[in-house]
């Protein structure tokens, strides 16, 4: 069986194609497009998802969308009835897009296709990001929490799953989001709301919470978990535009229109994202506690957005009770495309669980003919090798402080660089970090990087426990201790806390990627390497070898590896 997953029209869309539960392939249309965030129809992502399947549309025997329209029509339509007419604006413009495309997604799809719109079901939101962690997740049973700004009508939901059924039995309403109330510090902040939220996470640390009493204002917690915004404050739900008021203004004492340069850290905009990171974090903690008291259950799936942030997902794995916590990747709307392929495959139609995830990489790849073609169409010079004379090569580089530009095999489902699509530079030199954030990503001085570290050797560099280590580390969704004996030794990666975001890799998983961390490792004592996404500020991660090399040559970049081709300036 056969089955299309989409997710559009909100904020990164996606698509992904299982067959008898087994992913296929799934990508982000930005990767496509090179629209950063990419919402739209995501026409290039589901022909990606053909192409890999070697399948014509015909052959599907289910497509399914990710929320239900109407029902988020139904939100918008009374909302603005609530609020009118202070609403009117943002009502009118959101009318527009609705009655142009949004409402219509399912003729949009059969005509896309060519396809029966009998074939076209829909999931609902929060159960397509619950789905998307659980059926992916190595447990036979979890209790569940959801997170994000808003679905249809629910912003947090939690609930348990089993075998190859799920239940949500709680949830929270719009206008009450933990994701909204996270978003709207991420603009006054001066970052950009769906894009700037980990922003605010990487500049907290630079700050204390000395705020929690004010963003406790705006915030009110009961003892089952459930939360309230005081709506005093907030203006997401009257305006499209400004997502605070005046009110909000007042509290903190600081206009966000006064001039200033966001890429540098102002301590009271730094004490205000600890703040509220802080207060974000209490109030999963809460709820998290309070899911392991009634579920009972040794296990935690976390979906939606704010699943992706790693300093609260530690801590619920630390704090809450959970022996194990798992997070879907691509946590975010784009994972949803998957998770409502796989709701209606197990749970719908009543499927087993046999097949298990273990890896990220379902896009797009890069044949070796093809890049050949590529660098002579161009005429680049490149040199072929081994995987060994490749690797020997990239340490000596990496050791000198060369930084590279890695691209290999399928690119990454999520919004993380994973070892597919991935700039590699020493970690041991905290100007390493300067350079990187300055030279080649062009982006904020105060945001950190991230390590990836053998598997088997994490626990001596950070301080994870003496367990297993949590699949939270395997795909960089935990901010975890660099061990203080290390920090010094581990500048560019050890973050202003003596933290760290991880990557754990297996050989198994990813033998050549594996191999060059080893191998630095024995030419310097750490096998660590730093590791960041492999675009420019503001750009998605490449995909292509023509977009690699664009970016290669547009940043101050040393070398380019093609599969095993390399390339240097």
């Amino acid at each position: 069986m056969k089955i299309l997953g989409i997710a559009c029209f909100y904020h990164d869309a996606a698509a992904a194609l299982i067959d008898n539960g087994v992913i296929i392939a799934a990508a982000e249309e930005e990767r496509f497009s090179r629209k950063k965030h990419d919402s739209g129809f995501p026409k290039h992502a589901i022909d990606f998802c053909l192409r890999k399947a070697n399948i014509k549309s015909q052959d599907i025997d289910w497509v399914v969308f990710y929320e239900k329209p109407f029902l988020k029509f139904e939100r918008l339509t009374l909302s603005f009835l609530a609020t009118a007419p202070r609403s009117r604006e943002s009502f009118v413009n959101a009318y527009k897009v609705w009655l142009k495309d949004k409402l219509w997604i399912k003729a949009l799809i059969a005509k896309h296709l060519k396809i029966s719109s009998k074939k076209i079901i829909f999931s609902g939101h929060h159960l397509s990001h619950a789905a998307s962690s659980f059926y992916t997740s190595p447990f036979e049973s979890s209790a569940i929490i959801t997170s994000d700004g808003v679905g249809e009508w629910t912003t947090t939901t939690w609930g348990r799953a089993r075998g190859n059924k799920l239940f949500l039995n709680q949830e929270i309403r719009f206008p009450h989001s933990l994701g909204l109330f996270y978003s709207v510090f991420t603009q006054f902040l001066g970052f950009e709301i769906n894009e700037g939220e980990y922003k605010v996470m990487g500049l907290s640390p630079y700050g204390q919470p000395k705020y929690i009493d004010k963003v406790e204002k705006l915030i009110h917690q009961s003892t089952d978990g459930s939360f309230q915004l005081n709506l005093n404050y907030f203006n997401f739900h009257l305006s499209d535009k400004v997502s605070f008021n005046d009110k909000f203004i007042k509290l903190f004492g600081v206009d966000p229109q006064e001039p200033r340069k966001t890429d540098q850290v102002s301590q009271i905009y730094a004490d205000i994202a600890a703040s509220a990171q802080k207060v974000l974090e209490e109030k999963l903690l809460v709820i998290a506690k309070i899911v392991y008291q009634k579920t009972g259950e040794d296990n935690l799936c976390l979906a939606g957005g704010v699943a992706l942030n790693g300093v609260a997902n530690w801590r619920i794995f630390r704090e809450a009770g959970f022996k194990n916590v798992f997070v879907h990747p691509a946590a975010g709307d784009s994972g949803g495309a998957l998770g409502a392929a796989l709701y209606v495959y197990h749970h719908v139609f009543n499927k087993p669980r046999k097949w298990r995830f273990q890896h990220v990489f379902w896009g797009e790849e890069n044949n070796e003919k093809d890049i050949n073609k590529f660098l002579q169409e161009n005429n680049i010079k490149a040199k072929h090798l081994s995987d060994k004379q490749l690797e020997e090569r990239l340490v000596n580089m990496l050791t000198k402080k060369k930084v590279i530009g890695w691209v290999k095999g399928r690119f990454e489902w999520g919004p993380r660089a994973l070892g597919a699509r991935s700039i590699l530079a020493d970690p041991r030199d905290k100007k390493m970090r300067d350079l990187v954030n300055a030279k080649i990503k062009f982006r904020e001085a105060f945001r950190p990087f991230a390590p990836v570290v053998l598997y088997d050797q994490g626990k001596k560099f950070f301080d994870i426990g003496n367990g297993q280590p949590s699949p939270l580390l395997e795909y960089m969704l935990a901010v975890v201790p660099v061990r203080k004996e290390w920090q010094p030794k581990l500048g560019a990666i050890t973050h202003v806390d003596g933290t760290a975001r991880p990557q754990f890799i297996k050989r198994e998983i990813q033998p050549q990627y594996y191999n060059l961390v080893k191998s630095f490792g024995n030419a310097t004592g750490v096998p660590v390497l730093l590791d960041t996404s492999f675009n420019l500020k503001g750009e998605p991660i490449v995909n292509t070898s023509m977009e690699a090399y664009g970016t290669f040559m547009k940043s101050g970049l040393d070398a380019l590896v093609l599969e095993n081709y390399l390339i240097e300036k």
